[in-house]
């Protein structure tokens, strides 16, 4: 393999574990900041032991999301310093925002959050829950700014020095507020709000089918459950707007993410299937005009599609993007659905009544987080050949210096530790799930 292919893997390596965490950490903040707000209002002991006992898992996850998030700001200046230099200007302002404002209010309050309990008035450690939430939720803000920039760039100008150009901010809130921004956030928001509500709904499953805590984790259990229906069904609105924003800005991706590609015609929405590449077809179950109707509202609206520009400037590898696409939809609908389900369970009074229903929801835990991924890698995959879409190509944004073999060991060495860190992840989160709540 070649350099490019290397560092692109690189870094998607050490993003995709980097991003097991910090969904966790946002949608747990909200679980905790529900449970606490119960505890004030009703005076239940119950919900100070369900926030105690999430305020450890969160700890935990909180810790290992900030040492694999380091890693990736080395890389841009050891992978990617071209790269660097033309976005220096732009990607570092929304960056530095995020590690002066949202981390430093994120990570003073956890100190409240983590070991104020007892030692501070129960409204005062209530407001450093919200603040160690409002924390992360800021920092996927400014993360996510950074990001969508590079999808839809805007207020900013060129500058030539030398033999060099790179980018440089002339309205800063123009970057901020680009096309794609605020869309993306709230669509980022929303599965973070699915992976923490999962992750609680699975292990109070799990203590209702072994018979432990039983009267608590009911409590909890409807808690995140009501997180989950609601936002399931707003996530179906928030990704047809973020589809709405690729159609206009991004119309490539579009057609790379559905295999759409007569140059400009009617686009039909496949529901599964398989690109190929070489005969510039796509093969599948499809909706006749679904993807129009969807961009558009009327079945017969034309759509761009990937023959309408070069090979080299169709996104590659095209059927992952495609496949990574579906299966995220897939699971969108399969939280519609389980949603629908409990609901019915819930209304009829049923809820804990069938053993299949916990086991799935006991092992649902996982697929908010492959939603997630495979949600990024979509989006990621879908950019290319541009790292900054229509200015800088991916191939001409690497270091000049940096050899193959130094990216293989890199990976090498960052599979190693990260394999050490989810080892120990796992064990201190099955740990504390063992071992249960405690009762003061």
């Amino acid at each position: 393999m070649d350099v490019e292919i290397l560092s692109r893997i690189q870094f998607a390596l050490t993003v995709s574990f980097h991003y097991l965490f910090p969904p966790l950490s946002i949608g747990l903040g909200l679980l905790l900041v529900a449970m606490e707000g119960l505890y004030l209002k009703t005076k239940n002991p119950v919900y100070e032991t369900l926030a105690k006992f999430w305020t450890k898992l969160f700890a935990i996850t909180f810790t290992v999301g900030v040492a694999t998030g380091v890693v990736m700001e080395f890389e841009f200046g050891t992978n990617w310093a071209t790269y660097s230099r033309f976005v220096g200007d732009i990607f570092g302002s929304p960056l530095a925002i995020e590690g002066l404002f949202a981390f430093a209010l994120e990570s003073t309050f956890l100190g409240i959050l983590v070991f104020g309990w007892n030692k501070t008035k129960p409204t005062t450690h209530f407001i450093a829950t919200i603040g160690v939430w409002l924390g992360s939720m800021l920092s996927a803000i400014w993360i996510i700014v950074a990001n969508s920039w590079q999808q839809t760039p805007a207020g900013f100008q060129l500058v030539v020095n030398g033999s060099k150009m790179r980018a440089e901010i002339t309205d800063f809130w123009a970057m901020v507020f680009n096309p794609s921004s605020m869309d993306r956030v709230f669509h980022v928001w929303m599965g973070a709000f699915l992976s923490g509500a999962f992750l609680v709904l699975s292990v109070h499953a799990y203590y209702i089918l072994k018979n432990r805590h039983v009267e608590l984790s009911k409590k909890a259990f409807k808690i995140a459950l009501a997180v989950i229906i609601v936002v399931s069904f707003v996530q179906l609105f928030s990704g047809h707007r973020s589809a709405n924003i690729v159609a206009k800005y991004q119309p490539v991706k579009l057609a790379s993410l559905e295999g759409h590609w007569d140059s400009i015609a009617p686009a039909d929405m496949y529901l599964f299937g398989y690109i190929d590449k070489k005969a510039e077809k796509t093969y599948g179950i499809a909706i006749p005009g679904g993807l129009s109707f969807l961009t558009s509202t009327s079945f017969k609206t034309p759509v761009q599609g990937l023959k309408a520009v070069p090979r080299q400037d169709r996104p590659g590898p095209l059927n992952l993007v495609f496949q990574f696409y579906h299966v995220m939809i897939i699971l969108g609908v399969f939280f519609i659905g389980y949603s629908l389900l409990m609901l019915f369970l819930w209304w009829r009074g049923k809820l804990f009544s069938y053993k299949w229903v916990l086991w799935l929801t006991t092992f649902s835990v996982v697929l908010p987080q492959i939603a997630n991924q495979v949600g990024w890698y979509a989006t990621e995959i879908g950019r290319q050949p541009w790292i900054v879409y229509k200015l800088l190509r991916t191939s001409d944004a690497l270091s000049k210096a940096v050899q193959a073999q130094q990216v293989v060991f890199s990976i090498i060495l960052f599979s190693v530790v990260y394999l050490i860190l989810f080892a120990l992840f796992i064990y201190l989160l099955r740990k504390s799930i063992l071992t249960g709540p405690e009762k003061d």
